[in-house]
């Protein structure tokens, strides 16, 4: 879908983790709206309670009360949700596996920012359907967030890349596809 038309939203949708990069959002967050104040920096997930590496509960509130993020909590309904992003972004500071949120965000259609990490670097290609920063720089991640909010027109582009990769290399045909190929070049490796 196209971009939504009002304030831009800037959507982190994860774990709610300081692995994820969590911290470096909300630094971000408030060196972008100290040159645009009415970006939204929103926050969609729970905080794994099991896992010490959660944000606490106490934390995230702070920074809804205090207008730095907002935070959505935990949501069911992500096509909707992904849908009223201007920008998705996962600032993750460890290698993850592939980022489902990323891949969702391909398919919907909006341009990403991420770190230059193992998984992330899977999904986007820099300049293409996003930006890649370095781990846990805040202010790389805010410029690169500033770059995009400045161009409605390279955002649409960028999303309209993510989902053209999307459709190539991640959807269930395409998946499907590859998988069959690897089983047929094992199969004919066997005989």
């Amino acid at each position: 879908s196209a971009e939504p038309a009002g304030a831009p939203i800037v959507m982190l949708a994860s774990r709610l983790l300081w692995s994820k990069g969590v911290g470096e959002f909300v630094e971000a967050a408030r060196l972008v709206r100290s040159e645009l104040p009415e970006v939204r920096f929103v926050l969609v997930g729970e905080p794994d309670r099991a896992n010490a590496l959660a944000v606490p509960v106490e934390i995230l509130e702070s920074w809804k009360s205090d207008r730095a993020v907002e935070w959505w909590g935990r949501r069911d309904d992500m096509p909707a949700v992904l849908a009223q992003a201007s920008i998705v972004c996962l600032p993750s500071k460890y290698g993850e596996g592939v980022p489902k949120v990323l891949i969702e965000a391909a398919a919907a259609g909006r341009p990403i920012v991420t770190t230059d990490t193992p998984g992330c670097r899977e999904i986007v290609a820099d300049g293409e359907n996003g930006r890649l920063v370095p781990p846990a720089d805040a202010s790389a991640l805010a410029r690169a967030c500033l770059d995009l909010l400045a161009d409605a027109n390279t955002r649409s582009a960028m999303g309209r890349a993510g989902r053209a990769r999307f459709v190539a290399d991640y959807s269930i045909g395409s998946v499907v596809a590859s998988t069959m190929s690897v089983y047929d070049s094992l199969e004919s490796g066997a005989a």
